[in-house]
Order: C-alpha cells, then sequence, then structure tokens
C-alpha cells in the first residue's frame, strides 16, 4: 500500500468513520496531517498501535493541546488499550509537567471515560503507602539509573536535599510504582514527556540512560521520538535525537 492507502486504513481502525471537520475547513491541511502522521509516522520502527497511542496521549497532555485528546482517547480504547492503561499514562505526566496541567487532561479523559460508559473511579493501582513511599521509589529509581542515585542524594547540598528526596518518593515512589503499565513503558513515556518539554536535556540524556537500563533498545527510542514528531515538531525532535546519540553512539 502506498501512504494514501495506509493513512485511510489506520484512520479507520483508530476512530472509524470520522471525517474531521478540517477537511472541510482546510483540506490541504488535513490531508497532509492524515497522510504524514497515519500514512507514514504510525508505520515506522517496530512500537505497536497500543504504545503509539499512549505516546500520543503523553504528548498532547504535556504540550496542553487538550482539544486533540478526546480523540485520541478514543483512538487508544477503540486499539484495545484499557482505561487503566489510560489513565495510568496521563498519571505518569504529573511528576514532570505539574498538577494542574495533569488535572486539566484528566478532566478531558474522563468525559470519553464517561462517554463509553466506564465506571469510576478507576481501581486503584497505588502500591506504596506513607511509611513506605521513599523506600519503594528509591529502589525503582536505582533499578532505572544504578548507583548514580546514591552518590547524586550524597553530595546534595543540605538546603536542596528535600528535593531529591521528594523525587525518590514522589516521583518514583508515588507514580513509578504503581501497576497497570509495566517499568519499560513508563520510562519510555517519561522519555517521551521530557523530550517533549524542551530545554531539558539533561534530564533527556538521563532517561535515556534509564530506558536502556530497563530493556528499551536505542531502536525502540528513536522509533518514540520520531512518532512525536507531527505533535511536538522537529526542533525538538531533533534535540531529543542528538541526546539519543550521545548517550548511544552509532558504531
Amino acid at each position: 500500500m502506498n501512504r494514501i492507502e495506509k493513512s485511510k486504513e489506520k484512520l479507520n481502525h483508530l476512530f472509524g468513520e470520522v471525517i474531521p471537520a478540517t477537511y472541510i475547513t482546510d483540506p490541504n491541511f488535513q490531508e497532509s496531517l492524515s497522510r504524514f502522521i497515519f500514512g507514514e509516522v504510525f508505520y515506522q520502527g517496530d512500537l505497536d498501535d497500543k504504545q503509539r497511542e499512549l505516546i500520543t496521549l503523553v504528548v498532547l497532555t504535556t504540550n496542553q493541546t487538550l482539544s486533540q485528546l478526546p480523540a485520541h482517547v478514543q483512538g487508544a480504547l477503540n486499539v484495545g488499550l484499557t482505561a487503566l492503561e489510560i489513565q495510568e499514562a496521563i498519571y505518569q505526566c504529573a511528576p514532570y509537567i505539574g498538577f494542574p496541567k495533569t488535572l486539566s487532561a484528566l478532566e478531558q479523559v474522563n468525559e470519553v471515560f464517561r462517554a463509553n460508559k466506564i465506571k469510576m473511579p478507576i481501581e486503584s493501582e497505588k502500591q506504596v503507602d506513607e511509611d513506605n513511599r521513599y523506600d519503594k521509589g528509591l529502589a525503582v529509581q536505582k533499578e532505572i539509573f544504578g548507583d548514580i542515585i546514591e552518590k547524586m542524594q550524597e553530595s546534595v547540598p543540605s538546603n536542596q536535599k528535600h528535593i531529591q528526596e521528594y523525587l525518590s518518593a514522589f516521583c518514583f515512589g508515588d507514580f513509578y510504582t504503581r501497576g497497570g503499565l509495566d517499568l519499560k513503558t513508563r520510562e519510555l513515556l517519561t522519555f517521551c514527556i521530557i523530550s517533549c518539554l524542551g530545554g531539558s536535556e539533561v534530564q533527556v540524556k538521563a532517561h535515556v540512560q534509564g530506558n536502556m537500563n530497563v530493556g528499551n533498545n536505542k531502536e525502540t527510542l528513536i522509533t518514540a521520538i520520531t512518532h512525536c514528531i507531527p505533535y511536538m515538531g522537529f526542533p525538538r525532535t531533533l534535540n531529543a535525537l542528538s541526546c539519543v546519540n550521545e548517550v548511544i553512539p552509532e558504531n
């Protein structure tokens, strides 16, 4: 199939027979969009449609392009993602973009869930309590990044130690330990979220290595960042790709 046929097939698979309004108002623009995203990008690399829709959801959330979110939440359900998996992907954004933006995205997500008669709240996937969230978070942090975490915590000035403790307990304890998504998926989504933010190249490089440590290889990272192009543009994509190549040079 050529990219026109591929895009038609993929759009139907994701969204059914829905015709975007921009086909009426801006047909050339919508044609370029559909053929590039759904006729080319969706077919590049080794990610399946479920993984791609999770990436799309977190990038749209990070960008706060919320008007596009409901269609992709429905698309995610259509390709077989569960409401739990979708919810957990959105939750994963919170440590990186903050609570207000995450809450704004959840409002859109929950509207789609209600339209699909999905019962809420969804069963809790919380795995920590007040007594162990720091220790469990630190353990996940070490699993992703290795012994460097202990060195970082030892070297941080005393007036900044609380930030490192928050990072371990909140980001990795409260969120990374949750069920619903495995560690490889959470770390891949985090790589996409931070890449989308822009200006976070130090953290992008750390999470490139983190992805390698949990089993995501360079080709998976390249595919993931390629999938982000239509949603965050080439400059941030190229910056992220530069980080990937710096941490994992081509042979």
